[in-house]
């Protein structure tokens, strides 16, 4: 038997350590190819699947969906798979009788050791001598597989008797009995199938020519039981012969109340309805969110805006039949422009080993879009964000928000921004002091853009308002540059024309 060949989890990048193992794709017994996806798993990045860089058949696999495995740790095991020689004909040889009659003895044979026959060996090892169950491959053991030499009686015709070989053990195994037990080659499968009770024989196996894989034991393991029907016996007719019905006797239902599987909270006293693990992306979310806390000293200013402007520029470029950016891009478009004037909040601080301190400052924007995913906030950069138009932006913004809520994201593309931008007016709210993401320095918030009286060449107007939130760290600058460029990008939407013809 081949030694299994076992692959580690291995660093999928941005130095994760870690990763949630979501499914499997393969199970014990199957053959696999190189390079076939074996396995889903979330990172605090993404959600990605894993190739196997072995081709064979699946011997173990080393963890249960939900759980983390780190990297460098053993993910699964592969063995070559085997193929088993065609049994050699018995070599037979003639013997002299008293009459002179030839009588042919069978030789013993020895089959060439296999995975499988010394599979099968080690399982009737464990199931003991004497059961006199019989399972496809696999009878009561005692004497079975040993060839037996027996003379023939004095006779003018030669005797031949069938040698039974561990051969035969594999043909069986290899084969469905119409109406009979399915074919099962993996004993973990066996094994299974015994401790938990399943008739095998009354499994349709999903596999190859009827053959029961692990899958088909586990559905039959957790299908709901059925209960039997209780069912009350024909009432005797009368002496008319007439059906006599009576009335079925039927008991209330017991009143079930509800189980308290998680417990009680002992400081408040109320029932634990559930738990949930923090993990994959909203751990990582969870760590960076604290990170930040602990470390910046962040501070926030906001302004209203009068976007109206911006929103008839969209509209006209709507009526000349062009593709129109979303009000997004541009206000994306704003925001390079005014890291480029102010660029104290396109850095980052790095911190050396012995305390000491650097601002570390980029030529080039990496613009974050904040995104809500069903795995947690992601926040997906567009790079090189300031060589883009409008248009561009638009495109790549679309592209990464799309790639994010469907966990396909890289970690080059999640882990790589400069400066974060959240339009949380999605959500229905004019405003938020948002938390900076670690190690960025800044992010600003666009809320929800709405009708609100305003002042217009002293007149009172209706106009279409928002608010920015700028929250940056009071390390890299004062409260005057983050004011400047906050003043900045209102500026620019509420005179949109002005300013997009000097970008």
């Amino acid at each position: 038997m081949s030694t299994p060949k076992v692959f580690l989890l291995p660093d999928l990048g941005e130095g994760l350590t870690e990763a949630e193992l979501v499914s499997w794709h393969v199970a014990v017994g199957d053959t696999i190819a190189v390079d076939q996806p074996i396995a889903e798993v979330e990172t605090a990045k993404s959600t990605v699947e894993v190739p196997s860089p072995y081709a064979g058949v699946v011997a173990e696999l080393h963890g249960q969906p939900g759980e983390t495995i780190d990297v460098g740790r053993p993910l699964i095991s592969v063995v070559e798979p085997v193929e088993t020689p065609e049994p050699a004909e018995p070599e037979t040889k003639p013997a002299e009788t008293e009459l002179g009659d030839p009588v042919v003895e069978p030789v013993e044979t020895k089959p060439v050791e296999t995975k499988e026959t010394e599979v099968a060996q080690s399982y009737r090892e464990e199931e003991k001598a004497g059961s006199g169950n019989v399972l496809i491959g696999y009878g009561t053991p005692g004497g079975h597989g040993t060839a037996r030499r027996t003379r023939a009686r004095r006779s003018s015709t030669a005797l031949v008797e069938p040698v039974e070989t561990k051969e035969d053990d594999l043909s069986l195994l290899r084969t469905r009995v119409p109406g009979k037990l399915g074919a099962v080659i993996s004993p973990l499968v066996r094994r299974m199938a015994k401790e938990h009770g399943v008739d095998l024989g009354e499994l349709h196996g999903s596999g190859d020519s009827g053959l029961i894989m692990r899958r088909d034991v586990e559905k039959a393991i957790h299908a709901p039981a059925v209960e039997p029907v209780e069912t009350k016996p024909e009432v005797s007719t009368s002496s008319t012969n007439a059906p006599v019905v009576e009335p079925v006797e039927t008991k209330p239902r017991p009143v079930v109340e509800p189980v308290e599987t998680q417990g009680r909270d002992a400081r408040t006293g109320l029932p634990v309805s559930s738990r949930t693990p923090v993990r994959g992306v909203r751990k990582a979310v969870a760590a960076n969110m604290a990170r930040s806390r602990s470390e910046i000293p962040e501070a926030t200013v906001w302004v209203d805006v009068d976007a109206t402007a911006l929103l008839e520029l969209r509209e006209g470029m709507k009526a000349g039949g062009s593709d129109v950016p979303g009000l997004l891009a541009f206000i994306a478009r704003f925001v390079t422009a005014g890291l480029k004037k102010y660029p104290e909040l396109n850095t980052r601080i790095e911190t050396a080993e012995d305390g000491s301190q650097e601002i570390v400052a980029f030529n080039g924007i990496n613009l974050g879009i904040a995104a809500q995913t069903d795995r947690g906030l992601v926040v997906p950069s567009v790079r090189g964000a300031e060589k883009l138009s409008a248009r561009e932006l638009d495109a790549e913004i679309r592209r990464l928000t799309d790639v994010a809520r469907q966990g396909k994201a890289t970690p080059t593309e999640l882990g790589s921004g400069t400066f974060t931008l959240n339009n949380y007016g999605v959500f229905g709210v004019d405003g938020s002091a948002a938390i900076i993401n670690h190690p960025e320095v800044g992010i600003l918030g666009v809320g929800r853009i709405i009708d609100k009286p305003w002042v217009v060449n002293g007149e009172l107007a209706v106009r279409k308002v928002t608010e920015l939130t700028l929250t940056f760290d009071h390390r890299v600058c004062d409260g005057g540059t983050a004011a400047g460029f906050l003043r900045f990008v209102a500026d620019a939407m509420e005179n949109p024309t002005s300013l997009l013809a000097d970008l």
